[in-house]
């Protein structure tokens, strides 16, 4: 009799243990399921008309570009592969390594997320929609990547402490009109457009700066509140990344220094090129207007200075993505 209770115990075990594998085997797949949008649609974007662009902008009307997350409704509107697979993993355009042959052409992606679903879940929806439409096989891996280090110089700072204290950008907030919100180096900016062809980014905790383009004199003038050192660094990298001739590589605070500053500077468009002369661009010292100066010159007056360096940069490396996504 012990031997056949003793033989059922076994076989109920059995039956246990199966129930228990099928069950973790059940969590395990749900697990590894990758979060998706209900909908999506994906389509290149349609050619901008410059006329309508350039009225949007002079009526204080930003056009709807970059990254849009309202609710359940997630909108990327003319954003290239890189800017799309940037947002994907968390990172900044200079932190994406894509093939040379990648199209630089733009895309909008119209989706919706399921009930449920927060700002944090779209950028991993976003991911699996670019493996499944674009064919997306990337990793993140640490690389050491070319930065302009931004340290201390020789005589110490000279840049005025500020009395403004710089405030944190709500996520949330309505944009007003003439308002866009942008990507920088290290955050979101808010830019908002001035009648007089300048420019307000507000980088929120960073500072901010006003930016005016004189075309006639081929200047760019800047005008900071409340700067940190990071947001010193990310605004002199805005000007130099995206500028033609720029220095096409981050400026990265590495001065150690706390607190918030008040600048000015007038750059020379035509000295937008990386410190020290290199990259081939078509201005040289000789030729910098007498109206302004290059950004070396520009942080040398402030009592810093840029260090040519390899510094570990989390890095996002494509090894394959289709140039045009699957059909809807």
């Amino acid at each position: 009799m012990s031997r056949v209770k003793s033989g059922w115990a076994w076989v109920l075990g059995l039956a246990w243990m199966g129930l228990l594998c099928a069950g973790t085997g059940a969590a395990a797949q749900a697990a590894a399921a990758k979060p998706e949008f209900d909908v999506a649609s994906v389509r290149p974007s349609e050619a901008l008309d410059q006329g309508k662009l350039r009225a949007m902008v002079q009526a204080g009307k930003m056009p709807r570009f970059g990254e849009h997350i309202d609710g359940l409704s997630a909108e990327y509107i003319r954003m290239t592969l890189k800017q799309l697979i940037g947002k994907a993993y968390g990172v900044q355009d200079y932190q994406v390594t894509v093939p040379k042959d990648i199209t630089r052409e733009p895309f909008d992606i119209v989706a919706k997320m399921p009930e449920g679903s927060t700002k944090d879940d779209a950028p991993k929806m976003l991911r699996t929609l670019l493996e499944q439409r674009f064919k997306l096989d990337a990793k993140k891996v640490p690389q050491e990547e070319p930065v302009y280090a931004l340290v201390v110089g020789k005589g110490g700072l000279k840049m005025k402490e500020s009395a403004t204290k710089p405030t944190p950008l709500d996520p949330n907030a309505e944009l007003k009109p003439g308002q866009m919100r942008q990507d920088g180096p290290f955050g979101a900016v808010i830019v908002t457009r001035g009648p007089d062809n300048s420019s307000t980014l507000d980088m929120g905790d960073r500072g901010s700066y006003m930016q005016h383009v004189d075309m006639q004199n081929r200047t760019v003038r800047l005008d900071g509140k409340g700067l940190t050192m990071q947001g010193f660094a990310e605004m002199m990298s805005l000007i130099a990344m995206n500028m033609p001739g720029g220095a096409g590589r981050p400026i990265m605070d590495m001065t150690g220094i706390k607190g918030y500053y008040d600048m000015s500077v007038e750059l020379s468009l035509n000295a937008l090129m990386p410190p020290g002369g290199g990259g081939g661009a078509a201005g040289t010292e000789a030729s910098v207007p007498s109206g302004g100066v290059g950004i070396e010159d520009s942080v040398q007056k402030m009592g810093l200075r840029l260090e040519p360096r390899k510094e570990p940069v989390e890095q996002v490396v494509v090894s394959h993505v289709e140039k045009m996504p699957t059909e809807n």
